[in-house]
């Protein structure tokens, strides 16, 4: 019962608290490393935050263990970790950006490695930098920012998107270093954790039975289970559902699809189930959702 009480960090709220520079709820440009979004109580990420310390230290907390951020490091937060901050250095200086889940969503959801590197990271969220990587962020996040701020441009959120994604590859590289250092080792849940997503990425459209998932693994549903919750502290049945969910709503929002043919490419036996699906998981019909 005490994980339902955690403060939900999301892009909405983290708006609520800090004005910075913006497009909609789907991106934050942080320009004060102090002021993201997390306090000394736990909440729970309903969105991905990639950060680089410039100056200084901080300290965090990633679902439970602590991890400290130097000068030059990059640390990221993904969607449903839970976080909160310790300590900041008197001189603690950085800069953050904050992308909702479906915004991160649309620009690796076809990227195989990246999705991979992205797994990764939530185990491990800190990586050091070289001086010619952070001069490269710098002049993205000074790009971005610029762009976000032209409301007048036509394209002005894809052309962000695009940006954000270039800079993705180029942190993706320090990840890759990390990852592939001499000496590390994934536990087992790792793998099958890891396995799982990227069976969820391929096939999530139609399959949405846990039993299906765990045959292709060949383990039982049962240790499926128990082996992607402590890993990831969510059950794969809600990883399955959240991609589901988040493809429903980019056909809703960005097609001119019916409601019909969205739930024909979703698998589902008829338009009124998948309404029944998605009304149950977000307190909203398909239709109310595609006009809001």
């Amino acid at each position: 019962m005490h994980e339902l009480t955690l403060r939900d960090i999301t892009v909405d709220n983290i708006l609520l608290q800090y004005h910075g520079a913006h497009i909609g709820n789907d991106i934050v440009l942080v320009d004060d490393f102090k002021r993201l979004p997390m306090t000394n109580d736990t909440g729970r990420m309903q969105c991905l935050l990639m950060a680089v310390c410039l100056k200084g230290t901080a300290r965090y907390t990633v679902d439970t263990t602590e991890r400290t951020v130097h000068a030059n490091d990059l640390i990221i937060i993904s969607n449903n970790q839970k976080v909160s901050s310790k300590w900041f250095s008197d001189d603690c200086e950085g800069i953050g950006i904050i992308l909702s889940y479906s915004f991160f969503h649309e620009i690796v959801k076809n990227i195989h490695e990246m999705s991979s590197l992205f797994i990764f990271a939530r185990f491990n969220p800190v990586y050091a930098l070289h001086e010619e990587e952070i001069k490269h962020i710098l002049t993205y996040y000074d790009l971005i920012k610029k762009m976000v701020a032209h409301t007048e441009h036509h394209f002005r959120k894809e052309t962000v998107q695009s940006l954000i994604s270039t800079m993705i590859y180029d942190l993706s590289n320090a990840m890759y270093r990390a990852q592939n250092k001499a000496g590390y080792r994934s536990t087992s849940a790792e793998k099958i954790f890891t396995e799982f997503i990227h069976l969820v990425e391929g096939h999530f459209r139609m399959h949405r039975k846990l039993g299906w998932y765990g045959e292709q693994l060949c383990i039982t549903p049962k240790y499926l289970y128990g082996a992607v919750k402590s890993v990831s502290n969510i059950t794969p049945t809600d990883w399955i559902d959240n991609y589901v969910i988040l493809e429903i709503k980019l056909l809703l929002k960005n097609t001119t699809k019916s409601i019909k043919e969205i739930a024909q490419e979703m698998n589902f036996s008829s338009q009124s189930f998948l309404g029944k699906y998605f009304k149950e998981r977000t307190s909203m019909s398909p239709k109310d959702y595609r006009q809001s």
